[in-house]
């Protein structure tokens, strides 16, 4: 193996990344450094691009962007947060438990954790801060709520690490749902405890009658039915994922007809978004690939993980040294270019330990919602910076208390990994 080829190539690729180059163009350049250097052949280029990108699994990714981006720009689900919040009002910071109750409703239709974040943040911001909640606690709540997006299945962030692995985005979905739901009562329990150390936070509790929590039921049970349809869809073995996701954005504009929010405007931006969105996905899955065969050809990926077994350090002094990895490129790096960049090195470490790719999966999700909410990329961040006309730092101080929930889900999913492998077994088989 040529080591200053190697160095040279990533190297560049550091370079241009720390230059302000999008990721696309950074993985572009270093691939075709290394091809050219290796001299092959060019044309192996486009070979190995559409190879990865020529999957019928990753043809749910537009589909869901496009499901997510016609709530988002309809406005149609306004409702949901208002429904959710005459449930949980009666609890400590009331309002700031409905803003995670209706993300992970919401979590379960998008697939997008921005997307989440956005939806619900535009409703339920103003009203937190008109009820008198502290800004802090209101906008880390919203941030850290719209991080179940890519947890709580259907995920776009499960559609790529699957397609990319080779690993059932279904038992991938199922291992999600349980993490999901954890993750969200410990968002709603660090905010009680926040309310009750510190009651300045939030105004004092609002109550609402049982007709009014019963009529809000009907305005939650269209989406209750769509999360059926999607999700029964998938584990009774109906439907597959990608026809599921095809079923969700067809069935998310009979919703925005029905609640008479439907408009040229709104089908024309949300497709625009989503084109946008999936080709900036597709290539940067497509130019990592080209890379990934640069390591796998060089043996570098191999190198690493021998080096590292060989050291015959415990599978959990491993595993922390990879959750440190993750959380500190959290900071610099969104979803996609993480997946694809690291795997390569990490999968064959993670073979060599004996350590199921279903169960990585959904942690390494968790870890990427970490990096949602920690500046300087965190993509929540910007999205509750551009709601609330705020500085980054401020938004950024409010969540931090989140990643605590975060880390607390990551211990028990390594100590127990049932939480993540029950549910697929019994659902997917």
């Amino acid at each position: 193996m040529n080591v200053w080829l190697m160095i040279a190539v990533f190297t560049i690729l550091l370079v241009l990344l720390a230059l302000g180059s999008e990721i696309g163009i950074a993985l572009a350049a270093a691939a075709f450094i290394a091809l050219v250097a290796l001299k092959h052949p060019l044309y192996e280029s486009a070979i190995f691009s559409w190879d990865i990108t020529n999957s019928f699994t990753l043809t749910a990714l537009p589909l869901c962007i496009f499901m997510g981006n016609i709530f988002l720009y309809s406005g149609v689900s306004d409702g949901l947060f208002t429904a959710v919040k005459k449930w949980l009002s009666w609890l400590p910071g009331g309002l700031a438990c409905s803003v995670v109750g209706a993300c992970a409703i919401f979590a379960a239709i998008s697939g997008s954790s921005p997307a989440t974040a956005a939806t619900i943040g535009t409703v339920a911001l103003p009203e937190m801060i008109k009820e008198g909640y502290a800004k802090r606690l209101t906008y880390g709540v919203i941030a850290a709520g719209g991080t179940l997006g890519i947890l709580i299945p259907p995920s776009i962030t499960m559609i790529i690490y699957g397609s990319w692995q080779n690993v059932s985005i279904a038992e991938l979905f199922a291992g999600g749902i349980i993490p999901g739901i954890l993750l969200a009562i410990l968002f709603i329990l660090t905010v009680i405890l926040a309310v009750l150390w510190w009651p300045q936070l939030a105004p004092k509790r609002s109550s609402y009658t049982w007709n009014e929590r019963f009529v809000a039921l009907g305005q939650i049970a269209p989406w209750t039915i769509l999360i059926l349809l999607i999700l029964g869809g998938i584990f009774a073995g109906i439907m597959t994922p990608t026809e599921a996701a095809a079923v969700g954005a067809l069935t998310s504009v009979v919703f925005t007809v029905i609640y008479r929010r439907f408009s040229l405007k709104v089908l024309k931006q949300s497709s625009l978004d989503t084109v946008k969105v999936t080709c900036m996905i597709l290539f940067i899955i497509a130019m990592a690939r080209v890379l990934a065969f640069y390591v796998h050809y060089v043996g570098l990926g191999k190198m690493v993980a021998t080096g590292l077994l060989d050291l015959q350090l415990s599978k959990y002094l491993v595993l922390i040294a990879i959750y440190i990895m993750y959380l500190v490129l959290g900071c610099f790096f969104e979803t996609a270019s993480m997946i694809v960049l690291t795997l390569p090195f990490i999968a064959p470490i993670l073979t060599g330990l004996n350590i199921d790719m279903v169960w990585f999966g959904v942690v390494l999700v968790v870890l990427m919602e970490a990096g949602m909410i920690t500046p300087p990329v965190g993509m929540n961040l910007f999205v509750i910076q551009g709601i609330a006309k705020e500085d980054l730092m401020e938004v950024s101080i409010a969540a931090a208390p989140f990643l605590l929930p975060m880390a607390v889900l990551i211990a028990v999913m390594t100590i127990w990994p049932q939480t993540v492998l029950w549910l697929p077994k019994i659902m997917v088989g």
